[in-house]
């Protein structure tokens, strides 16, 4: 029945009634969501374990290279922490991964003339060794182009020296990496395409020192492989100076690297069991394994031990999830990422469904918030929760990068989040006997866990 002028006051009054309803409905949750927010920050600054885990990771297991004793170490200490923890199911996912091992400490020299000058280098990951000491005289460049130009007769027979600061005038560290990325990944073939025998790398970070940085690079097939390592910032700028007064610089140096057959390791895999919604998945990790220099401890032990306090602070909390919460702890993220392709391909052979996936792989610093992977609906659900921790210094909902450990997830249904840190010291300590614990800030570390904590939340009561 149509309805007349005389009963529109009537429609009008239940609209809003409805409208009031729906108001004092989303302000009961908002005043719900800011109140275990406050419980699960007072649980982890209170009770937090998490800078104590890292302690044992760091000191007592050590670096963590895949294929290494070190990290099949790491993974029964992880899962036996989760189970400790009350994890509902633990569990082992095997993952082929490469075997790759430095030897014996590098060691090379620079030479003007009859005067020899140590020089600080690291092999990078996955790079033959030299056979012995290898010694030649030196090029500078920045840009791989650079080769094209000077042609195989000025580069033959040489060691390239890429050059190639990051920028300092990106605000984002991350995006800055990204920029000078290139040359520690292909710098080694395109020299040897002209000739070169070796290839050194300024280290892919703002700071002035003597760390230097590793990191993986990749030899072309088609290419012959010669060996690869990265140099300290300041014997960069030593060498540098010196080709830059004409004088000729001659770098020796001795590396010791082997690489084996590939091997099998785990990731680890935790479960809380959703009570509504136990097929739909939320994901919060980071990566088990690191270089073999330093102890991983931003990269990526803090990721590690925030992933494992989200369980640990909501078991704490009596918190009964709706949706299954899964902390995953990968393997291989640094020199193959076979841990999170594996842990995707199982997912999809299985056709479980991840509702959502959170990564923390930029260190252990002071939270800022969240970019995201994912629909406008996401984003714009993010952009609402970080008003929720506001109080809390998390004001960062961007989007951008997630992980890549989680990266092989995405599709159109799945969120993908990586935590922000504050990240302008975070290539400080990346890749370099410089990433120890005792340059992980407690407070910082455990504000970082309660932020993942708070949008594993969020998400769950999506």
């Amino acid at each position: 029945m149509a309805l007349g002028c005389n009963d529109l006051p009537m429609r009008l009054t239940f609209t809003l009634l409805f409208a009031f309803g729906v108001f004092l409905s989303s302000g009961q949750q908002m005043n719900q969501d800011s109140a275990m927010v406050r419980q699960i920050y007072d649980e982890v600054l209170a009770n937090a374990e998490a800078h104590d885990n890292l302690h044992y990771l760091c000191k007592e297991i050590g670096h963590r290279l895949s294929g290494s004793p070190q990290l099949e170490n790491a993974i029964y200490w992880g899962k036996e922490l989760l189970e400790n923890y009350g994890a509902d199911n633990v569990f082992l996912q095997p993952v082929m991964v490469p075997k790759w091992t430095r030897g014996e400490q590098e060691t090379a020299h620079m030479h003007v003339g009859e005067e020899a000058e140590r020089i600080r280098i690291t092999a990078l990951g996955g790079s033959i060794g030299t056979g012995g000491t290898i010694k030649a005289p030196v090029i500078e460049v920045k840009y791989l182009e650079d080769l094209d130009t000077l042609g195989r007769e000025a580069v033959e027979g040489k060691i390239v020296l890429f050059n190639r600061p990051m920028d300092p005038l990106l605000i984002n560290t991350g995006m800055a990496y990204g920029g000078a990325y290139d040359q520690r990944s292909y710098g080694a073939s395109k020299a040897a395409e002209y000739g070169a025998v070796g290839a050194l790398v300024r280290s892919l970070t703002h700071a002035v020192d003597t760390f230097p940085h590793t990191g993986a690079m990749r030899y072309q097939e088609d290419i012959p492989r010669i060996p690869a390592a990265g140099i300290s910032t300041v014997d960069a700028r030593k060498i540098k100076l010196a080709l830059k007064e004409g004088k000729e610089v001659e770098v020796s140096m001795n590396m010791n690297c082997v690489a084996y057959d590939d091997v099998e390791q785990f990731n680890v895999i935790a479960e809380i069991k959703g009570s509504e919604f136990p097929d739909e998945y939320i994901v919060v990790g980071g990566h088990l394994d690191s270089w073999d220099i330093g102890e991983g401890a931003h990269d990526d032990g803090a990721g590690i031990v925030q992933s494992i306090e989200v369980l640990r602070t909501l078991k704490a909390l009596n918190y009964t999830p709706k949706r299954t919460i899964r902390v995953v702890l990968f393997i291989n993220e640094e020199n193959g990422n076979n841990g999170g392709k594996t842990y995707a391909a199982v997912a999809k052979d299985q056709s479980d469904f991840h509702f959502a996936a959170i990564e923390s792989d930029s260190g252990g610093f002071s939270p800022r918030g969240f970019s995201i992977e994912g629909d406008d609906e996401g984003y714009d659900s993010l952009k609402e929760w970080v008003g929720v921790l506001e109080p809390y210094g998390i004001h960062v909902a961007r989007r951008g990068w997630s992980g890549v450990d989680i990266r092989p997830l995405k599709n159109d249904e799945v969120l993908l989040f990586g935590l922000v840190p504050d990240n302008q010291r975070y290539f400080d300590y990346h890749h370099s006997n410089n990433d120890i614990w005792e340059n992980v800030n407690r407070r910082e570390l455990h504000l970082g866990a309660a932020s993942m904590a708070s949008l594993v939340y969020f998400l769950d009561n999506l």
